[in-house]
């Protein structure tokens, strides 16, 4: 590790931060697969948004209670960025799993989502905007094309309707991350208010519209989405992601979001039996390359020197 140029971070920094962000990303692959699983069953979109929604603002409403909700550190705006941008891209991927496979979830939201930080950060937080990032710019763009075009789908095609879900969920989240940062929010504390709003704004909407529709899925398939939904993925993933922004930064804290749309894709294949195309794999590994790259993951010095990092 002492060949390897950290961003003006110790190694120890940059690993600590890195198990942090891998840690948050390995759940993120699980969510996206098992929510793709869960619909494939009885439950749809705005189900398993309501039991992640449900479960998290339950468990995180004393914390809340007792923390407060950092308005004097947030603002308005900044509070508004934390709760939608925390909760929006659960209802934007879920609703794009029903027109594309996870594989490109894991891409186009994940992967993706970095770039977005990284472009919010260098605006709001100054963060620098280095020519590593900017080839990793190219990379992940690059790789956006494959997914959206490689397969054979025409713009308007239901795969496009997916992929626009996906890159929409990646922009709120990016709003989450900025916020986060700028305000030096905890993982738990930003999560608990994500968790503690969503609960308040889209559980009365979801209880009015869908009714009981819960009460009709299977037990099983409802308590496996609990677990993922509802405690690994709103609470345990954000409280794993918080740290790594906290230490690396908010661009830099998205590294190992390279690692997503690999482990994604190979997820689905045994769990949902979806094999990505050869053009899948090749954007996908671009993606990833290009999300280490943006997001400030070590390299070898003589490289980090050539392209002035």
């Amino acid at each position: 590790m002492t060949d390897l140029a950290v961003a003006g971070r110790s190694t120890t920094e940059y690993i600590r931060g890195a198990l942090y962000g891998l840690a948050a990303v390995t759940i993120w692959s699980g969510w996206i697969v098992v929510a793709r699983l869960g619909l494939r069953t009885s439950l749809t979109p705005w189900d398993i948004a309501a039991l992640r929604f449900g479960v998290a603002g339950m468990l995180l409403l004393p914390f809340v209670m007792r923390r407060g909700l950092a308005l004097e550190r947030l603002g308005w705006i900044g509070l508004a960025a934390i709760v939608i941008g925390g909760s929006a891209p659960v209802l934007l991927a879920n609703a794009g799993l029903l027109f594309a496979p996870a594989a490109h979830a894991g891409a186009l939201f994940p992967g993706v989502m970095p770039l977005a930080v990284a472009l919010l950060a260098a605006a709001i937080l100054h963060e620098p905007f280095t020519d590593a990032k900017k080839i990793g710019f190219v990379l992940i763009l690059l790789g956006v094309f494959g997914i959206a075009w490689g397969t054979g789908g025409a713009v308007g095609s239901a795969q496009t309707v997916g992929h626009a879900l996906f890159l929409g969920s990646a922009v709120a989240w990016a709003c989450y991350t900025v916020a986060m940062r700028r305000a030096r929010l905890d993982g738990l504390h930003a999560a608990g208010i994500t968790a503690v709003g969503a609960l308040f704004l889209y559980m009365p909407v979801y209880f009015v519209v869908e009714g009981g529709s819960l009460a009709k899925a299977p037990w099983g398939d409802l308590a496996l989405q609990v677990f993922v939904q509802g405690l690994l993925t709103a609470i345990v993933s954000l409280v794993f992601y918080g740290r790594a922004v906290r230490i690396l930064g908010a661009s830099s804290g998205a590294a190992f979001a390279a690692l997503s749309p690999a482990m994604t894709a190979v997820m689905a294949i045994p769990i949902l039996g979806e094999w990505p195309t050869a053009v899948d794999w090749i954007a996908i590994a671009g993606v990833s390359v290009g999300v280490y790259v943006v997001s400030g993951g070590p390299l070898p010095r003589w490289l980090s020197a050539s392209i002035n990092l």
